[in-house]
């Protein structure tokens, strides 16, 4: 299914994801509750935090939404003028998890088809959107005894989800670049200053820690508060690039402070 890019759409909606050129809302409206990656706007989870996972080379490659529940990552894709990009990934994708020995199922969604995949207690869900020369691709991953929670909630981030695809020429298939906003690039620059400054052999992960957010809530704090990872995933569209299972057990530091995307608003309250 197709996104629908007729004007007059405004985020709060739950109607997207959104062409930015179609939308009436102001961008500048967002900046409290989604997260500015340049080529998508992603709503940010209350109670979550954000996670940035580094390429080999070093450099921002995938960012996450981390949640009680599991850990969510949207990308956007250059795709052709006509749609139907995602069907082919769909076939390539549940191939290849198969091949990598994980339980592969798809199931139909919202938009169409999503590709679900069981291995070692966890379950990852890939939901793909095709819309005007480019593609949003949603994962989930976390516990499979949270699948159902974690699906709702992954769909409920892709629906308020804006993309911005430019007028940039890109392959079809090639990821649409990620820009960090100021707050989260002086995250990333901390972090990988202590990653090559440590003396002490120290992994990634450890020196990759940054302070918790300040107590204001929405997009900005959780941007501040955030964890930077090394990675050794792909970030092609065809790609499983499951993360592990979020482990909520894992984080004991208090949850932070309600953001105001009205959609996770939304979902919290009917749980």
């Amino acid at each position: 299914m197709t996104n629908n890019t007729s004007d007059g759409l405004r985020v709060g909606e739950a109607r997207g994801p959104y062409d930015i050129d179609a939308l009436e809302t102001d961008p500048r409206e967002l900046e409290n509750s989604h997260l500015d990656l340049g080529s998508v706007l992603v709503p940010v989870v209350e109670g979550g935090q954000v996670t940035v996972e580094m390429s080999e080379d070093h450099q921002p490659q995938n960012v996450y939404l981390v949640t009680p529940i599991g850990r969510i990552s949207v990308s956007a894709f250059a795709a052709p003028k006509t749609p139907g990009l995602w069907r082919e990934v769909v076939r390539e994708l549940a191939e290849s998890l198969r091949d990598s020995g994980a339980a592969t199922s798809v199931e139909d969604g919202h938009w169409g088809r999503e590709v679900v995949a069981e291995a070692d207690g966890a379950t990852h869900r890939f939901i793909g959107v095709d819309g005007p020369r480019w593609l949003v691709r949603c994962v989930g991953s976390g516990p499979t005894e949270a699948a159902d929670d974690l699906a709702r909630l992954s769909r409920a981030v892709l629906a308020e989800t804006v993309v911005r695809r430019g007028s940039e020429p890109y392959p079809p298939r090639d990821p649409l670049p990620i820009v960090l906003p100021p707050v989260l690039a002086d995250q990333v620059a901390a972090a990988r200053q202590q990653m090559f400054g440590d003396q002490e052999g120290q992994p990634a992960e450890a020196t990759g820690q940054v302070p918790q957010a300040p107590e204001t809530g929405g997009a900005p704090a959780q941007a501040a508060g955030a964890t930077v990872l090394g990675d050794d995933a792909s970030g092609a569209v065809g790609d499983t690039g499951a993360p592990a299972a979020a482990d909520p057990a894992a984080d004991e530091e208090p949850p932070l402070p309600p953001s105001s995307g009205s959609a996770m608003q939304r979902f919290f309250r009917r749980r």
